[in-house]
């Protein structure tokens, strides 16, 4: 069953039809008037920190804490590639005596094999 009358929530056709065009602002909604109150007080706030003594204070310590920060990130990069750079002078140089090895040991496996079957004591070559 419908209520008709005050009270249910839409407008009286006669205040709709007079060339509004939404619906009447409701109390306390923000409209212009708050929105630069809001603004006026966050300017002031803004002003008010950027006169204080603490204010500075704390830029100060956050620019000297991201300065050193800073400096130890680069004094960590540049280490980092001090040891990057010695373990690879030290990994080439082990390879290097590797490669040697290994040529050394196939020039005396041909030795080896030019100068004939192994002699045993007590045999003579011929018998």
């Amino acid at each position: 069953m419908a209520r008709s009358g005050q009270g249910t929530g839409s407008p009286p056709p006669a205040a709709a039809a007079a060339g509004s065009s939404g619906p009447p602002p409701r109390p306390g909604a923000p409209g212009r008037g708050n929105r630069m109150a809001w603004g006026l007080v966050a300017l002031g706030m803004v002003w008010h920190a950027l006169r204080s003594r603490r204010f500075h204070e704390g830029v100060v310590v956050t620019v000297i804490v991201i300065a050193s920060l800073r400096g130890i990130g680069q004094e960590n990069r540049a280490n980092m590639m001090t040891r990057l750079a010695a373990w690879n002078k030290r990994e080439v140089q082990r390879l290097e005596h590797k490669a040697g090895r290994q040529v050394g040991a196939a020039k005396g496996a041909g030795r080896m094999a030019r100068s004939g079957p192994p002699r045993i004591e007590g045999r003579e070559h011929g018998s």
